[in-house]
């Protein structure tokens, strides 16, 4: 069974017990989630898809930490100019555990 949900404007194909990032989420860590923005549910092989919500849907989540991905280096330079600029950036995620599908 799994199912594809809307978290912080980003779609998600999640399972059970499945971890992933999210983009940085208010909450605390060790609190429960629960997102409502169903927009597909595959119960083996019973496909619901919902316009544009499955209406009684909701996936279960447990944050378990906030944490930031890898630098991502941006170089900027225009050749025979002297121009030269470097900047970096850390995005910040939430890791979250799918605990259930409800629907």
């Amino acid at each position: 069974m799994y199912a594809i949900v809307e978290i912080a404007g980003q779609q998600f194909k999640v399972e059970k017990d499945k971890k992933l990032f999210v983009h940085r989420l208010t909450a605390d860590e060790g609190e429960a989630l629960e997102f409502s923005k169903v927009l597909l549910i595959n119960n083996d092989g019973d496909i619901r898809v919902g316009t544009p919500v499955v209406e009684g849907a909701k996936v279960t989540a447990k944050v378990l930490e906030h944490t930031r991905g890898d630098k991502v280096l941006i170089f900027k330079k225009k050749r025979r100019k002297g121009y030269q600029k470097l900047n970096g950036h850390r995005q910040s995620f939430t890791q979250v555990l799918i605990e259930e599908i409800v629907g």
